[in-house]
């Protein structure tokens, strides 16, 4: 089996623990049914003790794996809710993902690393949106000639 945690790998690793334990019903000693399963003895005799504590129910595959979040539905919300209020900080600085972790870190008191906060703002379905790199140059004057003549136009 690979190390890949995909649906399919923990389905059929539920059918080998699955197996294993049939097989230790019928009264196989564990470290036959590691070589029938290709797992180790020790994870079978694991397998057995939760056989016996909590029956079939026991081997079933997680449901989920990984890491809780950090943040609940509704902080998400409070969060969203916050974030597209702005605040006078932000105005011409935008959000970044420091600031976002900084907001966070004050309204919940949850601190994130730079890369959770990525990860939460595309669990909330929020996108980066980058400004245009380079320099940014007006001539103040080249705009005022510029207004009139193009307002003109377009009426």
């Amino acid at each position: 089996m690979g190390t890949k945690r995909d649906l399919v790998t923990l389905r059929k690793l539920e059918q080998r623990r699955r197996l294993a334990a049939e097989l230790l019903r019928r009264g196989v000693r564990p470290a036959e049914v590691a070589r029938w399963v290709e797992s180790s003895r020790q994870s079978v005799m694991r397998w057995g003790r939760l056989l016996e504590q909590d029956g079939l129910r026991g081997l079933r595959r997680a449901t989920r794996f990984g890491r809780p979040p950090s943040l609940t539905d509704r902080q998400l919300e409070q969060l969203a809710r916050r974030l597209k209020a702005g605040s006078p900080a932000t105005t011409t600085k935008g959000w970044t993902l420091p600031r976002i972790g900084k907001l966070i870190e004050r309204e919940f008191g949850v601190r994130l690393a730079t890369s959770s906060v990525w990860r939460t703002m595309k669990r909330m379905g929020w996108s980066a949106h980058r400004p245009p790199s380079g320099p940014r140059q007006q001539d103040p004057a080249a705009v005022m000639q510029w207004m009139p003549t193009r307002r003109s136009s377009l009426k």
